[in-house]
């Protein structure tokens, strides 16, 4: 299996922060040329196209877009090819998590999350898809192990999510054989940065993982890699977070 991704253009929605960011820096030092979306974090994406040129002049250019307007997705691949004339990998990380509890659910939630999590990777892979074939490329959606094992009080963001892992294995029969398209499921990577977890419930979190210990940005970046060079994985959805999904 060969990583290089020299010469190869690849679009990480989401990719100024945190595991958007890891998963960009990947894929750029395995040689693939990024289209760095962003929508509210200007500074950090800024920062990191800048890293990025630094070490291999004009091989990032940062597109901004808010992915929940109509039109958006489409605008964002068409900005892409523009920039870089091609396109062979998507990776589909942008999300939007927040608590939702049944009985005070409002529409406006239910938008915002299926349109994050669902509708904006759905759109994107459907206008990336022309180009994705001529390159015989790959699809990586971030997906979440609470997926398929609900978290309580998260109600659309499960069902969202859940969704996303459903799309992922009908976008590989319908664009296979030209493009693969797979997932990845992170488990606890990192703490949140509004820092609300209490010290027990991080514990907790520890215990009942049996890597005793939580997951780096790193570690799914590596994943997405491994999917993205993968030549005989479609459909599939890989789990990484230490073997807690065992106990949940």
């Amino acid at each position: 299996m060969d990583e290089s991704l020299g010469g190869k253009v690849a679009l990480v929605t989401g990719g100024a922060r945190r595991i958007g960011a890891a998963i960009v820096r990947r894929l750029h030092a395995a040689g693939a040329n990024i289209a760095l979306h962003y929508r509210g974090s200007e500074a950090a994406a800024e920062s990191l196209e800048t890293e990025l040129n630094a070490a291999r002049a004009q091989s990032c250019s940062r597109l901004h877009a808010d992915l929940l307007q109509a039109g958006a997705a489409e605008a964002l691949i068409a900005e892409a090819m523009h920039r870089f004339g091609r396109l062979d990998v998507l990776v589909n990380n942008a999300s939007t998590f927040y608590v939702t509890r049944l009985g005070r659910i409002e529409a406006r939630q239910w938008d915002e999350l299926i349109g994050s999590n669902l509708k904006a990777p759905l759109f994107l892979a459907q206008a990336a898809a022309p180009h994705l074939k001529q390159a015989r490329g790959a699809i990586v959606n971030v997906t979440d192990i609470h997926a398929e094992r609900p978290l309580r009080n998260f109600v659309v963001y499960g069902i969202a999510k859940a969704g996303l892992a459903a799309m992922t294995r009908s976008l590989a029969v319908e664009l296979g054989p030209e493009v693969r398209v797979n997932a990845v499921a992170p488990g606890a990577i990192a703490w949140p940065e509004d820092d609300k977890l209490e010290n027990a419930e991080r514990k907790r979190i520890v215990a009942t993982t049996p890597l005793a210990r939580i997951g780096e940005p790193a570690d799914i970046a590596q994943a997405v890699h491994f999917l993205v060079v993968a030549p005989f994985v479609t459909g599939q959805t890989v789990v990484v977070d230490g073997g807690r999904s065992i106990y949940l």
